[in-house]
């Protein structure tokens, strides 16, 4: 059953799939803590559903084992892997820098159709009364301790898994199911005395090997925030408008990435180095156009504008100036304040 699974998985397109048990992640008292500490920000919903997150019978009732699959989105071109700078992409242009995952077709979209036909398949295998239940990054799961117990990879000192055969660059994605299978052994940790993630974070979020403080994450800054970017922490983003790879980028373990053929046909370039100009010219309706079905539609246009402001505060580059005028009148309040910062850093006109 175990070999059939895994090979629907890869006729699909997945590039792991590995097994472990329904039963609660040891992690389950670090993340406890971590919400303790008020680590989580203003994600809310970490807090909500945080007893589900530490209890898998509680998403599924007779779970027994938990699939656990991943998809690179490693891509062998230029300004899809390696040290990519973002301050320096397009020196010649106001460009800024989205994170490698967002340059796609929405990946919930894209592994959520064939997550829907694997637990189908699963459930073909089992039977009569077999239950399954699949999510992609959405639900209330620890997925990155499911996926290093079932030996997908380990979680590295930036708290992002990392696999010995795909680096970082992955989606993960789970299957809860009643189907019993024997599960895989788990991978440990291979950081060994590198801590190149931790002098790499431009905001210092990492605040220790494996501890992370969102509120000082420029993803976290960029996408999960939804008011405005706290004063101190607006120089640091540089020109990153949504989200960041640096953690991710430095990492030696992405020398034996493979690209990922699934993501690869998905693929947006466009987003790779949007001028930025052009984004602060954008209205609800042509910003809802450029990035329907891609990560991007998430931060809505007062979180995108309100990136693009900072970016080009961070630039220096007076060429922004009546755009940033005009952005300081904008009707979105979030938007207008963070173009008026900007000006200051630029010395206005």
């Amino acid at each position: 059953m175990k070999a059939d699974i895994r090979e629907r998985a890869r006729e699909l397109g997945f590039d792991e799939c590995r097994f472990t048990s329904a039963q609660a992640p040891e992690s389950a008292p670090y993340f406890q803590r971590w919400l303790a500490r008020r680590h989580h920000g203003e994600m809310a919903y970490l807090e909500r559903n945080a007893s589900k997150r530490v209890d898998p019978q509680q998403v599924l009732p007779g779970a027994k084992t938990i699939v656990t699959l991943a998809a690179s989105y490693s891509l062998r071109t230029a300004g899809q892997s390696g040290l990519e700078s973002p301050a320096s992409a397009h020196p010649a242009a106001l460009c800024g820098f989205v994170a490698r995952y967002a340059r796609f077709r929405d990946y919930h979209k894209v592994l959520g159709e064939r997550l829907k036909l694997l637990s189908g398949f699963m459930e073909e295998l089992g039977g009569q009364g077999t239950r399954s239940l699949w999510y992609v990054d959405s639900g209330p799961v620890l997925e990155r301790d499911l996926a290093q117990r079932a030996g997908l990879g380990f979680i590295g000192k930036h708290t992002n898994l990392v696999s010995r055969r795909l680096g970082n660059y992955i989606f993960l994605a789970e299957v809860l199911t009643t189907l019993e299978v024997a599960p895989d052994a788990p991978e440990p940790n291979r950081c060994g005395s590198c801590s190149r993630c931790l002098s790499a974070c431009p905001t210092a979020a990492i605040i220790a090997p494996f501890q992370l403080d969102a509120r000082r994450c420029i993803s976290y800054l960029t996408i999960e925030l939804k008011g405005p970017i706290p004063v101190e922490w607006r120089p640091a983003i540089g020109n990153r408008i949504y989200g960041c790879d640096d953690c991710l980028a430095v990492c030696p373990w992405n020398r034996f990435a493979r690209e990922g053929q699934l993501m690869k046909m998905h693929a947006r370039q466009e987003l790779g180095a949007p001028e930025l100009l052009d984004l602060l010219a954008l209205d609800e309706t042509a910003f809802a156009r450029r990035f329907a079905g891609t990560p991007m539609l998430r931060a809505r246009r007062r979180g995108l504008l309100r990136n693009v402001c900072v970016a080009l505060g961070n630039l220096g580059d007076r060429r922004a100036l009546p755009a940033l005028e005009k952005a300081a009148q904008d009707l979105e309040p979030l938007v207008a304040e963070h173009a008026r910062w900007a000006l200051d850093r630029l010395g206005r006109g």
